[in-house]
């Protein structure tokens, strides 16, 4: 209990941080909630091999085979609207009039067919491209293409960019070529969602400036690449709550903090893992964005992905970032404020040894003792969906959370 008592002025420097930054969003109303879609780089990777491996390189096929999926299985229908390519779907290098190019093995058609087709099933497609003079996997980067570049991906009909921040050189230039192509896109008049790397890039040699960030991209990549593993999932956990005094007051509509795609539906996390990532990603309002095998997925990992309570979370208008409460031995409590009095709350437990542990807590630590004044309902959202009923402010509730799992609820002032 100790802990919890700590951790109330955290909980509180948050609401009056929130409540007095005057934060200036990127103006291009877009990302208003989370983006969602499916990203291909932590399933594929650099996969152009098409010879030897057709359903698994990176390719237009893949990308069309998608977007079928998208439309037809639920996906672009619970919220995922995006289809995104990663790195490595360039050419070597620029065509004579110095643009970028798609490989014309793996992309015959070329990006505007692509786009055309993944329009058709209404859907949004997604690039790829970097700050530098190459991208993270060799090939040509943005440097000095910058307003061209924003111009081409303009006439192809894309929808979203994710610029990495591979080979830039100085932390100027690699400013000024996150804030350049921010500028160029603007200017194309197309709507894109700009998606970004650069707090990444800056972190190990100073501190990112969020708010000027923010007035640049629509969602931003804090912490390392995410992989197919718990220790992953943990590891960014762990960073967003040591730094959470820094991130979590600038999220909001038209601009997120950014923790890697969903790899739900692999091979490397099990379903408690699967659950904590799906529920808290929800808490951390992030973009979710799936890079898994939407043609082979259990309908388990289908069911979780498309579970219609979490993405609401997620999609809350409110649009703050939740953030941890407290950490207690292996327990973690977080919350969300979302709109009309609610609250998501999580409980995290990051024991990996034993069995099912139950955490108590009052629910008089929730909300800075507003969550459930003078009562309030609560339902539990994962690891499944059922009403617990009715709480007094005074209520301690105790909760059983699985060995890396996580318990969902959503706490309603009455």
């Amino acid at each position: 209990m100790a802990a919890v008592r700590r951790a109330l002025p955290w909980a509180l420097r948050w609401a009056l941080a929130a409540a007095t930054a005057a934060v200036l969003a990127l103006d291009n109303g877009l990302a208003r909630t989370p983006p969602m879609g499916w990203l291909h780089w932590e399933r594929f990777l650099c996969g152009t091999d098409c010879a030897a491996d057709p359903r698994r390189c990176v390719s237009e096929r893949l990308f069309m085979e998608m977007a079928d999926v998208m439309a037809a299985e639920g996906w672009r229908d619970a919220g995922y609207e995006f289809v995104c390519i990663d790195d490595c779907w360039m050419a070597p290098t620029r065509d004579e009039h110095g643009r970028l190019q798609a490989d014309p093995k793996r992309f015959p058609g070329g990006i505007r067919k692509l786009a055309d087709y993944v329009h058709s099933k209404g859907l949004k497609l997604g690039i790829y491209s970097d700050v530098g003079n190459k991208t993270c996997a060799g090939f040509p980067g943005s440097y000095n293409h910058y307003d061209l570049d924003a111009q081409t991906f303009a006439s192809w009909g894309v929808d979203l960019l994710k610029f990495d921040g591979c080979n830039s050189g100085t932390l100027e230039l690699l400013a000024e070529g996150y804030r350049h192509m921010s500028l160029a896109l603007n200017k194309t008049g197309r709507s894109i969602v700009y998606s970004c790397e650069w707090p990444f890039y800056l972190r190990p040699m100073q501190q990112p400036n969020y708010t000027e960030i923010k007035q640049y991209c629509n969602h931003w990549r804090n912490f390392f690449d995410v992989y197919d593993s718990w220790s992953s999932i943990k590891s960014i956990l762990d960073w967003t709550a040591l730094h959470q005094d820094s991130i979590v007051k600038i999220a909001g509509p038209g601009g997120w903090n950014d923790p890697d795609m969903l790899v739900i539906g692999n091979f490397g996390l099990s379903w408690d893992q699967a659950v904590t990532q799906m529920a808290m990603w929800a808490i951390m309002a992030a973009p979710l964005f799936m890079s898994n095998d939407l043609r082979h997925i259990s309908p388990e990992a289908r069911g979780l992905l498309q579970n219609k309570e979490v993405i609401t979370i997620n999609q809350d208008p409110l649009g703050k970032q939740g953030y941890q409460i407290t950490k207690d031995k292996n327990f973690e409590l977080w919350e969300r404020p979302l709109s009309g009095q609610a609250y998501a709350v999580a409980v995290l437990n990051q024991q990996e040894i034993g069995g099912p542990q139950n955490f108590t807590f009052s629910l008089t630590f929730l909300g800075n003792g507003l969550a459930c004044n003078p009562a309030c309902s609560i339902r539990q959202v994962l690891p499944a969906s059922r009403d617990w009923g009715v709480y007094s402010w005074v209520s301690s509730l105790s909760v059983e959370v699985n060995p890396t799992g996580t318990v969902l609820l959503k706490v309603v002032a009455l």
